[in-house]
């Protein structure tokens, strides 16, 4: 049996704001499993990032804060650790890799110190032997001339370049776990499949468990083996990859999926879209949040109802390790999506 590397039970984060205090993820629940890779999909704005940096304790100051739930990391509760021993896990046992490289990495500072960097802060070793073990992530990541390299600064690399800078910054120090927020973003197709090609090759050889974020469906399809669907802050669905791309069991999966542009489609042809908008964070209902969007003959009289202004829906086991939204107006039994 794979063990859980992380387990989130109940997450509720929010932020503090002029109009109030608004939650951006409301009770999420899912684990992480040893030498896997976990997939968080959904639409911008869902709460993929905001669960993210509730995990290695990085939302923004004073705004964000964790409002309730557990986040368990080989056993320990993050949200309960003090702020010198999350400064241990954060980068020596739980890597990161943010999605934009030129924010991520400092633009005055040499690539070789902002690596040195991350191991002088977890290992006890000297600044040669820092400089040294940078030059070889480097060249671990596929960076060319890795010695040449340390020497440069952020803006003398390409993006695919700084890309894989920020992925050794987070394989630095060998985390048992990684979490990367849109690896891909703004980088060119090709580019796109060699950093994924990397990061499944490095997990292979240091047994690292990695947790995908993305709204691109094809990476969740292409690099993992669970998958957790997102919708205005909770889950709306969560399964194995073939549960999810084969049985969609929640409409809003089935609108994602039915979103992607297909190759056998006539030329010229319409895509696919989901109806509606997802509400504002001031504007969450407590009922099924896909529900003002979903096609559904009694969909008014849910819309209108009691259970849609006061009744939050769980999620229910619909097959083995498979979980979706427990609502029939989001919740469908054509779990072939056609």
């Amino acid at each position: 049996m794979t063990e859980n590397i992380l387990e989130i039970k109940n997450l509720v984060t929010a932020f503090d704001t002029e109009g109030g205090q608004v939650v951006a993820v409301d009770g999420v629940s899912f684990s992480a499993q040893s030498g896997r890779t976990l997939g968080i999909v959904g639409e911008s704005g869902c709460g993929k990032s905001v669960t993210a940096l509730s995990i290695i304790q990085l939302l923004p100051q004073p705004m964000g804060k964790i409002l309730g739930g557990e986040i368990l990391f080989k056993g320990k509760d993050l949200t309960k650790i003090s702020a010198s021993e999350m400064n241990k896990v954060r980068g020596g046992q739980i890597g990161m890799i943010f999605q934009e490289p030129m924010t991520a990495l400092n633009p005055v500072h040499r690539i070789g110190r902002q690596l040195s960097e991350v191991f002088r802060l977890h290992m006890d070793i000297s600044k040669a032997e820092a400089w040294k073990r940078s030059i070889d992530i480097l060249g671990k990541v596929g960076i060319p001339s890795p010695e040449i390299r340390v020497g440069e600064y952020p803006h003398q690399l390409s993006g695919g370049m700084r890309q894989r800078v920020v992925i050794a910054m987070a394989l630095a120090c060998s985390p048992s776990l990684i979490i990367a927020d849109e690896p891909t973003t703004a980088l060119d197709v090709t580019i796109q499949a060699q950093i994924l090609e990397l990061m499944k090759q490095l997990q292979k050889d240091m047994g690292m468990s990695i947790i995908m974020i993305t709204h691109d469906l094809g990476v969740i399809a292409e690099t993992c083996d669970d998958v957790v669907v997102m919708y205005a802050g909770r889950i709306a669905e969560r399964g194995s990859v073939r549960q999810i791309f084969d049985k969609p069991a929640h409409l809003y999966t089935q609108g994602l999926l039915h979103s992607i542009p297909k190759l056998n489609a006539e030329r010229k042809t319409r895509l696919n879209t989901i109806d509606g908008m997802v509400p504002g964070l001031q504007e969450m209902p407590v009922g099924a949040r896909f529900a003002p969007r979903a096609k559904h003959p009694r969909i008014e009289e849910y819309l209108n109802s009691e259970a849609f202004k006061s009744v939050k829906p769980g999620l229910i086991e619909v097959e083995p390790g498979h979980w979706v939204e427990d609502c029939d107006f989001v919740r469908t039994d054509n779990f072939r999506g056609e």
